[in-house]
């Protein structure tokens, strides 16, 4: 028990460069890091500090693990199951393939053309960006475990029951004929060797940390300031954990963003320390990583609208009831 708790705080929670921010904002800066302005800083250093060192980290070993599964692979995969164990498979591989919302979209294409039930490629296509590695050891690092593991189960449950569903209203005929005969993963595949596989994860951690580093820090910024300057009182009017509508504003605001949930963590931490329920928090995230405009533009290029229709209503509606889930048992949180 010593030892996990010295992991998660020392390692995961970093109390250590939180002392260390401390002190340059106190002795060296000036500022008091209980005022406004102090604590904002300290927010503001110390988390995007801490964001990008596990970054870094876990998008190297999740490469690493990605590197065993490229496209073509993961297609064979899946292809050998089919029904509830196919969907379940789907949205398990999606947690170590974790592509985010837009570059998802063309292993769709790969894995429709190729064969794979319409259902299973959209349990993968939910679970890709929305479950990881990275957003259960960051959920940790800035809430707890218990919520972390709760957030990856309810995920991978929204993606097998999304997945499912959409298995069981045989809705083939509303993807695109061309998909179909799309080709353009069918790649030859070769053994990676030790340095290829290191290689190809310090490429994929200058690769996504060039793609989301301003979206961190906007998120950091943004809970900088919902964390040290926006009254409680004003945020609890608007999204108070006794405000029955807070979790359908949170998907309203959320689908239509596009970021990563490293971008969104600072943000749900803010909103959790104002009194934001944990449930309408989850809400926003899920809408932030699992759906997003620019995702659903490119959804909309390869299958047609009723399908894209169902799919967006599919997932808005899981990640509202999740929500309201969550907010109603929170206090286990």
């Amino acid at each position: 028990m010593v030892i996990f708790d010295f992991f998660n705080d020392q390692l995961l929670k970093m109390n250590w460069l939180s002392n260390l921010v401390n002190m340059l904002v106190e002795n060296v800066l000036g500022l008091n890091v209980e005022e406004k302005l102090g604590g904002s800083i300290h927010f503001f250093i110390y988390d995007v500090i801490k964001i990008f060192i596990l970054l870094s980290f876990l998008i190297f070993v999740i490469s690493y693990i990605q590197s065993y599964f490229p496209p073509e692979r993961t297609k064979k995969i899946l292809g050998k199951f089919n029904g509830i164990s196919g969907n379940i498979f789907g949205a398990l591989l999606g947690t170590v393939t974790p592509f985010c919302s837009c570059s998802s979209i063309p292993l769709f294409i790969g894995f429709t053309s190729a064969g794979l039930p319409l259902g299973v490629t959209f349990s993968f296509l939910i679970s890709s960006p929305l479950v990881d590695l990275a957003s259960l050891l960051l959920l940790a690092s800035i809430f707890n475990w218990k919520l972390a593991a709760a957030y990856v189960v309810v995920g991978l449950i929204l993606a097998v029951a999304g997945g499912t569903l959409i298995s069981k209203m045989n809705l083939e005929k509303y993807v695109e004929p061309f998909v179909y005969g799309n080709k353009a993963l069918e790649t030859d595949q070769y053994t990676l060797t030790v340095k290829e596989r290191i290689d190809f994860s310090k490429n994929q951690v200058l690769e996504i940390i060039k793609r989301v580093w301003k979206y961190i820090l906007i998120g950091v910024s943004i809970g900088a300031l919902i964390h040290n300057w926006i009254p409680e009182s004003i945020i609890s009017a608007v999204l108070g954990s006794d405000k029955w509508y807070s979790v359908i504003i949170a998907a309203a605001v959320g689908v239509p963003m596009y970021a990563d949930i490293f971008g969104t963590l600072p943000i749900a931490e803010a909103l959790v320390a104002k009194g934001v329920g944990i449930g309408t928090v989850l809400t926003f995230m899920m809408g932030v990583t699992a759906l997003s405009l620019p995702s659903i533009i490119m959804l909309n290029q390869v299958v047609k609208k009723k399908l894209l229709v169902i799919f967006v209503a599919i997932v808005i509606v899981g990640i509202v009831i999740i929500g309201y889930g969550f907010n109603f048992i929170g206090y286990l949180f």
